[in-house]
């Protein structure tokens, strides 16, 4: 019998309700995680533990808007009293915002996804960081993309709000250095998500990627032998490495 590969951990997942995150989440459980899912419906996340169950997994839900910095604030104290550590955070939820030039880019689009993409992470780092290390292993997993770094026309809030985490990410990886906390990055590449098909109405997802097949990629990524730390990876060849 094979190893469940994540026996025992305890990992968070934002975005944790469909797409790459629920993918993940479930891969998560399969390998003996408790995962705590994080997303703002609380029924999509009652969709997504009645699998967990179903598959003898176990499962927290923290329905939570990323946009709600107080709500994010307390999330660390809440964790500690009830599991006293954690050993995964996934930062995956995003929201692609508004594909439009920079000169028509309404303030409140850009004001909320900024909020969400980027300094929800600022925000989950500063409360769950005493959690992460009182890990053995803590293991943080950021989501990025491919436009994080080529300024694509009308792409302005995704794009800036993708490498401006690269870079918070990559800071936390050096101010952790010396700890057992990892901190590294993954580009999914093209996957079929609906995040996706908002981007690009026209395209063909049956020729993407699925999430299922991406959310193997997180999982050596979040194991404790795993030791590199403030690497952009990309998720194929995390899955092929031996």
């Amino acid at each position: 019998m094979t190893s469940l590969r994540l026996k025992d951990r305890i990992a968070l997942i934002t975005g944790a309700s469909r797409g790459i995150g629920r993918a993940v989440v479930l891969a998560f459980a399969r390998e003996g995680a408790h995962v705590l899912l994080l997303s703002r419906s609380r029924k999509a996340l009652e969709e997504v533990d009645d699998r967990i169950r179903a598959q003898g997994g176990k499962a927290s839900l923290i329905p939570l808007d990323l946009a709600d910095g107080k709500a994010i604030d307390t999330l660390g104290p809440t964790l500690y009293e009830r599991f006293g550590r954690l050993d995964v955070l996934v930062g995956n939820a995003a929201i692609l915002g508004r594909l439009t030039p920079l000169t028509h880019i309404p303030s409140e689009h850009w004001e909320r996804t900024l909020a969400v993409n980027l300094t929800a992470y600022w925000r989950l780092i500063r409360t769950l960081d005493p959690l992460l290390r009182r890990s053995d292993a803590g293991r943080v997993i950021f989501v990025t993309s491919g436009v994080a770094h080529s300024a694509r026309a009308y792409w302005a809030p995704y794009s800036v709000s993708k490498a401006a985490l690269e870079t918070l990410a990559k800071t936390y990886a050096n101010e952790t250095a010396d700890s057992a906390v990892k901190v590294n990055i993954i580009d999914p590449g093209a996957t079929a998500t609906r995040m996706r098909a908002e981007a690009y109405p026209g395209e063909d997802q049956s020729t993407l990627r699925t999430p299922e097949a991406v959310a193997e990629a997180f999982i050596p990524l979040a194991m404790s032998d795993w030791m590199e730390t403030g690497q952009v990876i990309d998720a194929w060849k995390a899955i092929s490495r031996p």
